[in-house]
């Protein structure tokens, strides 16, 4: 019997369209996520914005920071937890270069990623600050874990959490540490202007002043300053016994190598921002002996998950140190991850990203109790860490070595 084209073309469609149906390639996606629909399953994938300097400003923390992160998601998606939630993670870098106006940029550009529920950074409190501002208008929970100045958590907003310590709590510890534990009674204080920078050297000198000590003469800087050789010849004439230093380690090495060069004996104090290796080598390493930096939690070693942390990342990242944060970020990611996967669990992975799921996903935050990496991590009301410890390290044999913790 002849068939007509027009009839075979027919029989064909019809056959392809069966096809589409069975497969659940057909009639608009019967394939669906998070759930299993006709024999197949496929994860919803939720994406953790890293916001973080990681081309300028202070780029050893910022890499550190982005690894922890990384490390923390790749363990995520080969745990059973997230794969019976229907979630699977990816993380998207935002550099902010340690610039507020380029922070934001970056705050936009993951606000406008409707998979982007959750924002791991940033480091820098000036960042910080204006970026968590555009992450409440879209229900997007941030945690820092790095930016101290208290004013991040003063805002009002439900979606904003630190694991760091504030520099209410660090710059007083380290004039604790400075007038009992190392004997200084005379200081200069020295800060960036930024708003980590003023926060902890004001913080400082208060309670230097407190504790006994006496402040010199206080001078602000710039964040973007390499000649500091005038305010050396300044700190000189008042022979301090301290030159303490409100900033990040990219200027805060070169005022030291300044100080030293100009035969300045007084060591450099400053806090977090100075505590990682990149200080010791561009302050030229021999001008960084005997200079102290305080920095929030205790060292890795002396953490109970410490060695557990230390071994994976090592497997992770062969050729690199671990820095101040990198434990901070894989914890901050962690409490973003187990939240995302309880929301998950109760609502449907589907739910996650809808504004009541994000609303949940703050809650869940917000409620976190659990041991990590950097010890027990809870937040108060505002959102800030209940763990205040802060410990004191010192450059000797051209390192960071602890010099102090809390007992």
């Amino acid at each position: 019997m002849k068939v007509s084209n027009k009839l075979l073309l027919a029989v064909v469609a019809a056959l392809v369209a069966l096809a589409m149906i069975a497969t659940g390639c057909g009639g608009g996606g019967t394939t669906t996520t998070g759930g299993t629909t006709g024999g197949t399953t496929e994860a919803k994938t939720i994406t953790i914005g890293i916001g973080a300097p990681l081309t300028a400003g202070a780029v050893a923390l910022g890499q550190g920071m982005k690894r922890g992160a990384n490390l923390a998601v790749d363990e995520a998606n080969k745990s059973e937890a997230a794969k019976a939630a229907g979630i699977s993670f990816k993380t998207t870098d935002g550099d902010d270069q340690g610039d507020p106006k380029t922070g934001v940029t970056v705050a936009n550009t993951f606000a406008s990623d409707p998979n982007l529920v959750g924002v791991m950074g940033h480091l820098n409190s000036g960042v910080s600050i204006p970026s968590s501002k555009v992450y409440a208008q879209k229900k997007i929970v941030m945690i820092s874990p790095a930016s101290t100045n208290p004013a991040l958590t003063q805002q009002g907003l439900k979606n904003v959490f630190r694991l760091c310590t504030t520099d209410a709590v660090q710059g007083p510890a380290a004039a604790d540490y400075a007038t009992g534990l190392l004997g200084f009674k005379t200081a200069y204080v020295v800060d960036d202007s930024t708003p980590y920078g003023t926060g902890l050297a004001a913080e400082f000198a208060k309670q230097f002043a407190a504790d006994g000590g006496k402040i010199l003469g206080t001078a602000k800087t710039s964040d973007q300053d390499k000649d500091f050789n005038a305010l050396v010849t300044k700190i000189k004439g008042t022979s301090p016994e301290l030159i303490y230093y409100g900033g990040i380690y990219n200027a805060g090495a070169l005022l030291t190598k300044q100080a030293k060069e100009a035969g300045l004996k007084a060591p450099l104090m400053g806090g977090d921002g100075l505590y990682d290796g990149e200080f010791v080598k561009l302050a030229g390493g021999a001008a960084a002996e005997g200079d102290f930096a305080t920095s929030v939690g205790l060292p890795i070693d002396k953490l109970p998950k410490g060695q557990e942390f230390s071994a994976a990342y090592k497997a992770a990242y062969p050729s690199d140190e671990i820095a101040a944060y990198d434990a901070y970020a894989y914890d901050a990611a962690n409490v973003i991850i187990n939240a995302v996967i309880e929301v998950a669990k109760a609502q449907g992975a589907a739910a996650v990203t809808t504004p009541a799921g994000r609303d949940a996903i703050i809650a869940a935050v917000a409620a976190t109790k659990v041991t990590g990496v950097t010890g027990e991590i809870a937040f108060d009301a505002t959102g800030d860490t209940t763990n205040k410890a802060i410990s004191l390290y010192v450059v000797s044999g051209g390192k960071w070595t602890t010099k102090a913790t809390p007992q």
